[in-house]
C-alpha cells in the first residue's frame, strides 16, 4: 500500500514523462506538417491518390474522404481509451503516470487523428474552391468550413492534455470525468462531429431527396449519414460517463437531464437531416459501438463494464411525431415539440432501462424534478438539433431567430445545468456502524448502518455503500430494515487501497461519511480504520472522491475556470459560426435552398425564414 502510494502521484506527471509525451507530440506534428508541405508543394501525390481511392468508394472528392475516415477512426479509438481510462480511474485510482496508462494513449492517438482530420481536410484541396462557403486562407489556397471546424475541436481537445498536467500541478488530482480539463478533451472530440457534418455537406452538395426516401445509389451516403449522426450521439454521451458506471459525483437529476438533452441535439438533428428512420439509424449505430466497446472493456480487458443509455423510446417518439406533415413543415417547433415527447416518453423508457442496468437506479425522488429537467433538456436540444439539421440542409431561419433559438437553447441548458450542481452537504447528520466482519484476510464485512436523526432520509434517491480503487468497485445499495437503519446486501471490503464510504442522496441533500480509507503518503493522510460500533459525522463527498484535490486555489482556481469556460464559448461560437456559414454561402449559390427530409414538394421553395 505504501509503494503504490510512492508511485501514484497525486499532482503532475514526472517530468521525464512529460518530456516524452511532448517528443511524441512534436513528432506526430513533424510527420503531418511535412504530409501538407509535401502535398501542397507538389512534391508528394500519397495524399491524393489515397483520398481518391476513398472518395471513388464513397462518392466524395479526396478532402471529404481521407480526413472522414481518419477522423472517424480516431473518434471510436478516442471514445475506447476514455471508457478504459474510467475504468482503470474507478478501479485502482491514480495513474502511475500518464504514460504508465495504456488508454492514455488510445485518447492521445484519437484526438490527434481528429486534429490530423481536420488539417487534412484545409490541406488537401488543389487548384478549387472546396464547397461554397470556403474560406481564403491565402492566395491560392482555399479550406472548407468543415476542415476549419474539425480542426479547431481537435486542437480544443488536445490542448486539454498539457493543460491537464499542469491542472493537476496546481490543485491536484480531481479523480472526476467533469474536471475542467477533462470536459475539453471529450468535449472537443464530440463537438468535432459538427464539423464532419459539415464537411460531408460541402463535398457532395446538393443530393437530398424530397421524400426522404433512400435511393438506389444513396444507401452508401445514408450509412455514412447515420455514422455521423449516431457519432454526435456518442459525444453527446460521453458526459454522462460517471452514471454509466455507478459512481456519480453529482445530483440524479443530472442523468436524465443529460440523457434528453443528447437526444434532442442527436436524435431531432438525425431525422430532420436524413429523413425517415434518420433517429432510429442513428440510435442503432449508437448502440451497436457502445455495446461493443463495453464489451472490449468489461470482458475483454477486464475491467468495469459501463452501462449505456438507450434511446431508443425517444428516437421512436421522434419518427412517429414526424409523421405529422405540419409539424414538418416548421422544423424548430417540430425539435421542441420532439423534445417534449423525449423529455417525458423518452423519459420514461430510460427510467425504465436504469432499473435493469443500473444499480442506482431513478425512482421517485428525482421523479418531479427529474422530468422537468428531463423536458428542459429535450426542448432545448431538440431547439439545437433542428438548427444543426437546417443549416445542414441550408435553410437556417433568418439570423435574429437563429440566434435567439441558440443563445435561449444554450441558456436554458446552463441553468439546469447550475440547478443539478446545487447540493446541500447536512451539518447534523451522523452514522452508526455495526460491522461483522465475513473475512479476516482481506478484510471483508456485513455493515449495519444506524442514521440519526432516523427520519432523516425520506425517500432517498440512494442510500448506498460504495468501495473503489482497489482493484475493483463495490456499489450496494442499502437495504432498509427499520426507521433510519439500513444494511448491506453483500460484504464489502475494508482493506488495502480500498475507499469505502457511505454516501446519502435525497432530493437535494448529497454527503458521504468515510468507512475506510487507507493511508496515502502522496498527499499525506493518515488511515482512516473502520471500527464496530463508530460513530461518524457527514462531510461533503468530494472530501472523499475526490481526495488528491488541494485545498484552496482561490483566485488561481477561480481564474483558471474562467480560461476553461471562455474556450468552451469560443468553440460553441465557432462551430455556430461554421455552420451558419455554410448555410448561408450555399444557399446563395443556389436557386433554391436544399428541402428539409421529408417536405412537401411544394415547401423546397419555401422561405428560409420559415419556423
Amino acid at each position: 500500500m505504501l509503494l503504490a502510494a510512492e508511485t501514484r502521484p497525486a499532482g503532475g506527471a514526472a517530468l521525464g514523462e512529460v518530456a516524452l509525451a511532448t517528443g511524441i507530440g512534436a513528432g506526430l506534428t513533424a510527420v503531418l506538417l511535412g504530409l501538407v508541405w509535401a502535398h501542397r508543394t507538389r512534391r508528394s501525390t500519397v495524399l491524393t491518390t489515397v483520398g481518391n481511392k476513398l472518395g471513388s468508394a464513397t462518392g466524395v472528392p479526396a478532402w471529404v474522404a481521407l480526413p472522414t475516415i481518419l477522423t472517424t477512426i480516431s473518434l471510436l479509438v478516442a471514445l475506447l481509451g476514455m471508457l478504459w481510462d474510467i475504468a482503470l480511474h474507478i478501479g485502482v485510482g491514480r495513474d502511475e503516470g500518464p504514460l504508465a496508462n495504456p488508454a492514455h494513449f488510445l485518447i492521445l492517438f484519437g484526438l490527434f487523428g481528429v486534429f490530423a482530420g481536420g488539417i487534412l481536410a484545409c490541406a488537401m484541396p488543389l487548384d478549387e474552391k472546396p464547397g461554397p462557403a470556403a474560406v481564403r486562407f491565402v492566395r491560392g489556397w482555399d479550406v472548407p468550413v468543415g476542415g476549419i471546424l474539425l480542426t479547431v475541436a481537435g486542437f480544443y481537445a488536445l490542448l486539454g492534455f498539457p493543460l491537464d498536467d499542469v491542472w493537476h500541478r496546481l490543485f491536484g488530482q480531481d479523480v472526476t470525468l467533469w474536471g475542467p480539463t477533462h470536459l475539453m478533451l471529450i468535449g472537443g472530440a464530440g463537438l468535432s462531429i459538427v464539423g464532419l457534418l459539415v464537411l460531408e455537406q460541402e463535398g457532395h452538395g446538393s443530393l437530398s431527396t424530397d421524400d426522404g426516401d433512400v435511393k438506389a445509389g444513396r444507401t452508401a451516403r445514408f450509412v455514412r449519414q447515420a455514422a455521423a449522426t449516431g457519432g454526435l450521439l456518442l459525444g453527446m454521451s460521453v458526459f454522462q460517463g460517471e452514471y454509466d458506471f455507478d459512481v456519480p459525483q453529482f445530483r440524479l437529476v443530472l442523468e436524465p437531464f443529460m440523457i434528453a438533452a443528447a437526444a434532442g441535439i442527436a436524435l431531432v438533428g438525425a431525422r430532420l437531416f436524413m429523413g425517415r428512420g434518420g433517429a432510429l439509424a442513428a440510435v442503432a449505430f449508437f448502440l451497436v459501438i457502445r455495446s461493443g466497446i463495453a464489451l472490449v472493456v468489461g470482458p475483454g480487458l477486464g475491467e468495469i463494464t459501463p452501462s449505456f443509455p438507450l434511446y431508443l423510446g425517444s428516437a421512436i417518439v421522434v419518427e412517429v411525431l414526424a409523421l405529422s406533415v405540419a409539424l414538418l413543415r416548421r422544423p424548430v417547433l417540430f425539435g421542441a415539440v420532439a423534445g417534449v415527447g423525449i423529455g417525458t416518453i423518452g423519459h420514461a423508457t430510460e427510467a425504465g432501462w436504469t432499473h435493469l442496468v443500473q444499480t442506482l437506479s431513478w425512482n421517485s425522488d428525482i421523479l418531479v424534478e427529474g422530468t422537468l429537467m428531463a423536458i428542459v433538456g429535450g426542448v432545448a436540444g431538440g431547439l439545437l438539433g433542428s438548427l444543426l439539421a437546417l443549416g445542414l440542409r441550408r435553410r437556417l431561419p433568418r439570423p435574429a431567430v437563429a440566434r435567439t433559438v441558440l443563445l435561449g437553447s444554450l441558456v436554458a441548458l446552463a441553468a439546469c445545468l447550475a440547478n443539478g450542481l446545487i447540493a446541500h452537504v447536512p451539518d447534523d447528520l451522523d452514522a452508526t456502524f455495526a460491522i461483522t466482519d465475513v473475512e479476516t484476510d482481506p478484510r471483508t464485512a456485513d455493515i449495519t448502518v444506524q442514521l440519526d436523526p432516523a427520519d432523516f432520509a425520506d425517500d432517498p434517491a440512494w442510500v448506498q455503500i460504495t468501495a473503489w480503487q482497489g482493484d475493483g468497485l463495490v456499489v450496494n445499495a442499502l437495504e432498509r430494515v427499520g426507521e433510519g437503519e439500513y444494511r448491506t446486501t453483500e460484504p464489502v471490503p475494508l482493506h488495502g487501497t480500498w475507499k469505502t464510504l457511505l454516501r446519502v442522496h435525497d432530493g437535494r441533500t448529497l454527503t458521504a461519511i468515510p468507512i475506510y480509507l487507507p493511508a496515502d503518503e502522496a498527499i499525506d493522510e493518515p488511515e482512516v480504520p473502520a471500527e464496530d460500533g463508530m460513530t461518524r459525522s457527514a462531510i461533503p463527498e468530494i472530501d472523499i472522491l475526490q481526495r488528491e484535490l488541494k485545498e484552496g486555489g482561490g483566485g488561481v482556481w477561480l481564474a483558471a475556470n474562467l480560461v476553461v469556460l471562455v474556450c468552451t464559448l469560443a468553440i460553441i461560437a465557432a462551430l455556430a459560426w461554421g455552420v451558419a456559414r455554410y448555410s448561408r454561402r450555399a444557399a446563395a449559390a443556389e436557386p433554391f435552398p436544399d428541402s428539409p427530409a421529408d417536405a412537401p414538394a411544394d415547401e423546397s421553395r419555401t422561405s428560409t425564414g420559415a419556423v
